[in-house]
């Protein structure tokens, strides 16, 4: 499972190697300055939207990689059963990030806190 790791300018997703390989993606790292909105959802896997690509889709079970939408690309990271924490972003190669975590109210306010 990947992990977040946040120091005074940026967070840094961290991603497994299995997750490498399915998202064709490598680790994220997001300036805290690009961050201009957290926002919780309830059920990470139901919260992304638009065509995957490129990346791993299982429905109802696992997405990891880019999804392309009208608002431009997503990065995601989600498990079932697990809510997650999008973050809006401007000035990066993504327009959002999308992150399942098992309590990501907490993960929300890590976040909140650091920027």
């Amino acid at each position: 499972m990947s992990a977040v790791h946040l120091n005074p300018s940026e967070l840094t997703v961290e991603l497994t190697p299995a997750e490498k390989v399915a998202g064709l993606h490598g680790d994220v790292t997001i300036p805290l300055a690009a961050v201009t909105a957290v926002d919780v959802v309830p059920d990470a896997l139901a919260a992304t939207h638009g065509l995957r690509a490129p990346g791993l889709s299982l429905p109802g079970v696992r997405k990891v990689g880019t999804w392309r939408t009208g608002n431009g690309s997503e990065f995601v990271v989600a498990t079932r059963g697990q809510g997650g924490v999008r973050l809006t972003l401007t000035g990066h190669e993504f327009a959002s990030v999308l992150l399942g975590d098992d309590d990501a109210e907490a993960l929300a306010t890590r976040i909140r806190t650091a920027r």
